[in-house]
């Protein structure tokens, strides 16, 4: 059996893994890097990439913007970005509610939202001008086996075996993340008893880069823009049904689906026209009860996996990530070694606010707007009377969907 020697390992070569090993690479070219992915990466040879109804996408927030543009990778991200000027924030049936604009900040936009395909694509391209980081895909990571100084992994690539050892092993395998189970970890488990209905969605009038929050006895659902313009009249779909509901929601005809939609959602971009492929989704919060061993860190949805009505989880794993490369850097010029526990427990300490407060306004957001008990009800309203006329809530508020509140960037 081969061995291959790295300072670190990233089991996930996802959009966290992959960012990771960019925000790595980007402080410390001399430490040599393996990123690990179970399905074959894009080929960067094939047919020129072409956007797609069909394709899921992802909300990035302000603060991400910032990190991203520090990786040199945001001027190709956003040619096929679609800006959010606003946030609209609403409860079905009543009239208060809430508006985010970029321009009360003084920005272009909130947000952008991102198909995935593209991040994918981008990130991968920017990856493979980087000599100290080595790709492997499809492989499988057999077992990861925690040792004195760093971590042995058997990997599996085709009918071959080999095996690599690292400094620092780090878990970014994803929610149901095998090697957070293999390796013993509890994860603690809070089922919302919903579903999560994602498609794209076309209509009759333009978004004008408004994203919409919405919130109804049956759940909350968002609308992303999407068109790379503000004159675009489409949007991505978060719809949260009740799980004992969205088998037949998910199975009426794309006539039947466009009416259910219009009827939660009202009129405010036209008629709904069209809808694409539709994914269905089991929406729990699950966190894992450790996040770090001696040379082992978990991160991205292996750590915490969020509802993804808020658009948070990407967002919060990105300032993990850089939190997690300082204080990685900052040890070996104190001396330590590369994921010695003091080292990680330095991460989490740091990293604690930002994703308590993260993890707790994506939770709440969800409960509080997916309720119908009645004194629930009353504080949502009071909720809306605040964001609509207190300042400081909704600065507070804007902060967290721009993903600027308790992190530290760059």
């Amino acid at each position: 059996m081969t061995t291959k020697n790295y300072d670190i390992a990233i089991i996930g070569g996802g959009m966290v893994g992959a960012s990771l090993a960019l925000l790595i690479t980007q402080q410390k070219p001399d430490w040599l890097i393996a990123l690990l992915e179970a399905r074959p990466f894009a080929d960067e040879d094939q047919a020129q990439y072409q956007p797609s109804f069909d394709a899921r996408s992802t909300a990035i927030a302000q603060g991400s913007i910032e990190i991203l543009r520090e990786l040199g990778v945001w001027e190709s991200l956003a040619e096929h970005a679609t800006a959010i000027a606003q946030v609209h924030v609403s409860d079905a049936g009543h009239f208060m509610g809430g508006l985010i604009d970029a321009s009360t900040y003084d920005l272009d936009a909130v947000g952008y939202v991102i198909p995935n395909a593209w991040i994918g694509r981008v990130l991968l391209a920017q990856l493979q001008t980087k000599s100290n980081i080595h790709l492997f895909a499809p492989v499988r990571v057999e077992k990861l086996i925690p040792q004195q100084a760093g971590a042995q992994l058997i990997v599996k690539s085709g009918n071959d075996v080999f095996e690599l050892t690292t400094k620092l092993a780090v878990v970014a395998d994803g929610g149901d993340s095998p090697l957070r189970k293999s390796l013993g970890i509890d994860s603690n488990t809070k089922d919302y008893g919903q579903t999560a209905l994602i498609a794209n969605i076309a209509y009759t009038e333009a978004h004008r880069g408004v994203a919409y929050e919405r919130f109804t006895a049956q759940g909350p659902l968002a609308l992303l823009p999407l068109g790379e313009s503000s004159k675009a009249k489409e949007s991505a779909l978060v719809l949260t049904l009740p799980r004992d509901q969205a088998a037949e929601i998910v199975e009426l005809s794309d006539e039947a689906f466009l009416q259910h939609l219009q009827t939660r959602f009202g009129n405010r971009l036209g008629k709904f026209t069209r809808v694409s492929q539709r994914y269905a989704y089991e929406l729990k919060l699950v966190t894992a009860s450790e996040q770090i061993r001696s040379h082992i860190v978990l991160v991205g949805n292996a750590a915490h996996f969020l509802h993804p009505v808020a658009g948070q989880g990407f967002n919060l794993s990105l300032r993990d990530c850089v939190c997690l490369v300082d204080v990685l850097i900052q040890g070996e010029a104190s001396g330590q070694q590369i994921g010695e526990l003091s080292v990680l427990q330095d991460y989490l300490t740091r990293q604690a606010l930002d994703q308590t407060l993260t993890i707790e306004f994506s939770d709440k957001l969800v409960r509080m707007f997916s309720s119908s008990s009645l004194p629930l009800i009353a504080l949502r309203h009071l909720g809306f009377v605040g964001l609509d006329l207190l300042p400081a809530v909704k600065s507070q508020f804007a902060a967290q969907t721009m993903g600027t509140a308790g992190a530290k960037f760059l």
